[in-house]
């Protein structure tokens, strides 16, 4: 991972256009390609991005002072074009591949029932494996619904918007796949809150609440869940 800090300007150019003015920043050019630009005042979401993959060129600056000029470009010919004024700091970082997050014990039992269940998902729904693994990670399920459409599973003992997060970096590398796109999302858990369910449901990503007693057939012998209408 690189990380610089500069002092730059910032301009979008693809379906939309957008600007931001000359302020001090933090860039991220990550393995995957994937570039973005964060400020100091929010949690975990850039102030721009492009998503991989794509290429970056990095030009010199020019006679009234301009550090030098990134151009970011992607597949679509996208552009993200960073105006150097001032870099203040610029280092490179290995940090190898990543485990991903560890589940603790409800979470692994409730990734196993719903594996054994999966047709509770929907009629028709089979099972591809458990802990699929994509470069980022393993997918808790990866299944197929009854029409033959891959479905990513993730599962969270309680479902928040970084578990919502992790699943669109999941199928952004799923879909890559002529073998398995297109591919949908499932976000299962045995809560979710509001906002991962609105920031689920803005990208097209299932919602499902898991019932774990029931799961492990203490009330019923049948998975109880609630679905939130799906868009693709």
């Amino acid at each position: 991972m690189r990380l610089v800090i500069a002092r730059c300007s910032v301009d979008y150019a693809g379906r939309l256009t957008a600007h931001l003015p000359s302020a001090p920043r933090l860039i991220l050019v990550k393995a995957d390609g994937s570039v973005s630009i964060h400020a100091d005042d929010r949690a975990y979401k850039p102030l721009n991005w492009m998503s991989p993959p794509c290429t970056l060129k990095e030009g010199s600056g020019d006679d009234e002072g301009t550090a030098g000029v990134w151009t970011v470009i992607n597949k679509a010919g996208e552009k993200l074009i960073i105006t150097m004024e001032e870099v203040l700091h610029d280092s490179s970082h290995e940090l190898g591949v990543d485990p991903g997050l560890i589940k603790d014990g409800v979470e692994a039992h409730l990734q196993e029932l719903l594996a054994d269940r999966i047709d509770t998902l929907g009629e028709g729904y089979s099972l591809i494996r458990r802990e699929y693994m994509t470069a980022i990670g393993p997918v808790d399920i990866l299944c197929r619904d009854g029409a033959g459409q891959t479905v990513a599973v993730e599962i969270k003992r309680r479902g928040e918007i970084d578990g919502v997060e992790q699943l669109t970096r999941y199928l952004e590398l799923l879909n890559r796949d002529p073998h398995l796109a297109p591919v949908r999302g499932i976000f299962a858990a045995q809560e979710i809150k509001p906002q991962a369910r609105v920031l689920a449901t803005d990208r097209g990503i299932g919602c499902t609440v898991l019932d774990y007693n029931a799961l492990r057939g203490i009330e019923d012998d049948k998975l109880r869940c609630c679905c939130s209408p799906w868009r693709w």
